[in-house]
Formats: C-alpha cells, structure tokens, sequence
C-alpha cells in the first residue's frame, strides 16, 4: 500500500477510535454524575479534534514541492502538533475550572460500577491504538502520528488515574476525590500540552537530527572518506516532518574532473538516504584542503574524515 494512504488509515483509526471512546465516557459521566469521568470525557473530545487537524496536516505534507514551497509542505505536521498541544493545554483549564466548582458546589455520585466498566473498555482501546499510531509514527517518521499516540497514552495513563480515585470513591464513600482527581488530570495534560508545544516549536526551528541519526550520518560519512580520498566539512543537519536533510561540503582531489566528483556527490547522496532510510542531501565539492567558510550562526557537525 502506498505509504500516504497508510498514514490517513492510521488518522482515520484515531479518529473513529476518539469517537468510540468519548461515547463511552460521556456515558460513564452521565450515569455517575462524576466530573472526574466528564474531564476524562473532556479530553478525549480534544483527542477528536486534534486526529482531525493531525489528518488534515497529513493530507497537506504530502503535497509536492511547488514555487511558493520549494522544499514541499512537510512542516504542516508541526503545525498540528501545535494545535493539538494548545488544545490541550485549552481542556485542561476547563477541566480545573469544572473541578474547582465541584469542589466548592459537591454532588453525589451514583452507579460508579456502571460508569467503571465503560471508563475501562474506553481504556483499552485507547491503550492498543495509542500503540498503533507510535509505533507507526517511529516507523514512518511522521510527527502527527507520533503526537497523536502519544496523546492517546497520555489520556490512558489519566483514564485510569481517573478510574483509580472512582474506585476509591465507590469504595470508601468519599466524594471529594472526585474532583480531586479531577484536578490531577487537569494539571497531568496541561504538562503534556506544554511538552506537544514544544517539540512543534523546536521542529519548526531547524533543530538538527537527533543524535544517533547524525552519528549514522557521520559514520558512513567517515568509512566513505577513507574508502575515496576525500573529506567532508560544514555537515549540517535538520528535518521537516517525515523529511530529513543533510547539507554537507565534500572535498576532493584537485585533478578530478567535474564528472567525477559529481559521481562521488551522486554517491554519497544515495549513501546517505540509504543509511536514514530516506533523506536529501545538497553537497558543495571543493578541493583538497580549501578553506571552507560558513556563517558564525550556523551550528555545525565537526569535519568528517578518515582519522
């Protein structure tokens, strides 16, 4: 199957998945009356909407390069997990506020049991697409799916927080756990806004690749130059969505021709996309032991060489 429609199957599984869920645990909250099952119910209807955004974000990163976006719209996925992460950040608030009015107007609570049961299946099937979507957005390198599983395990880890004090309520007859734990969610999914927001912002910033991908890099860079008789200086690195980009300086013999190098170049760049499982890489060749200039503001990689 085509790479592109395996990933809107994935949002699409997200998404009718949320729907499934928030059924449950508005369920859940109106048979109990509890706001610990209505926060809970609260940000699964966040979870909706940012599958929905994550989708759409999907849908536009696969657009070809054109003459506005010479380097494709990969970066819409940033721009998901950016919304998904204030939306996060807007439940939580919601979810606070509703908990502080039932701590200062309480209500009783009723048919825990039922309101339980419902809470834990929508549990489970958070949990097993929540596992689906990373694994796929590792797979794949896309930033949506990967945010969006995340988000579906954050909101399991809250669910069963959630189901954990209504026991205890059910249990020890204490209600003001309810909106306690109410409270803990809220405060739990205002964290993970913050951390969506800014791993979005980082993205958006050119942060270059994470460690062992450079130093994947770098090693084939380095068996290349011992191999060749060339070295590589100035390596940089950066992604964009599922988009990864190497921008490096070779340099070479001085008596080599133009056809050559340009064969060494084409060489490294399948090299390279073939060692990340994918990348573009633009290379400058110079000679030996030419004096390589780049900007005082341009992080760099240490030069790359046979020692």
């Amino acid at each position: 199957m085509d790479e592109q429609k395996l990933l809107e199957r994935f949002m699409w599984l997200s998404i009718a998945a949320s729907v499934l869920v928030i059924g449950l645990k508005l369920v859940a909250a109106w048979v109990t009356g509890s706001v610990g099952f209505l926060s809970d119910a609260i940000e699964s209807t966040i979870n909706l909407v940012a599958a929905s955004v994550g989708l759409w974000a999907i849908k536009l990163a696969a657009k070809p390069a054109d003459d506005n976006h010479n380097f494709g719209h990969a970066r819409a996925e940033y721009f998901a997990a950016q919304v998904e992460g204030f939306l996060i950040l807007v439940a939580s608030v919601v979810i606070i506020i509703t908990a502080v009015g039932r701590i200062i107007n309480p209500q009783p609570l009723e048919q825990l049991g039922i309101g339980l049961v419902f809470s834990i299946v929508a549990t489970a099937i958070n949990a097993g697409v929540g596992i689906v979507l990373i694994r796929a957005g590792k797979k794949y390198r896309s930033t949506t799916l990967d945010a969006d599983g995340r988000h579906l395990i954050t909101d399991v880890w809250t669910t069963v927080g959630v189901i954990v004090g209504m026991a205890l309520v059910w249990l020890t007859g204490w209600e003001i756990l309810d909106p306690i734990v109410a409270l803990l969610v809220g405060a739990n999914i205002l964290f993970t806004g913050y951390s969506l927001l800014r791993g979005a912002i980082l993205g958006l910033l050119a942060e270059t690749l994470p460690e062992d991908e450079v130093a994947t890099v770098k090693s084939f860079l380095a068996d290349y130059s011992a191999a060749h008789g060339v070295e590589f200086t100035s390596v940089r690195t950066t992604a964009a969505g599922r988009q990864r980009f190497v921008d490096l300086v070779m340099q070479v013999p001085g008596q080599w021709t133009v056809d050559k190098s340009h064969d060494h170049a084409d060489a490294v760049e399948e090299g390279i996309a073939a060692a990340l499982g994918g990348a573009e890489t633009i290379i400058h060749v110079e000679p030996l032991g030419h004096p390589t200039t780049v900007g005082p503001m341009t992080p760099q990689i240490p030069p790359v060489s046979a020692d």
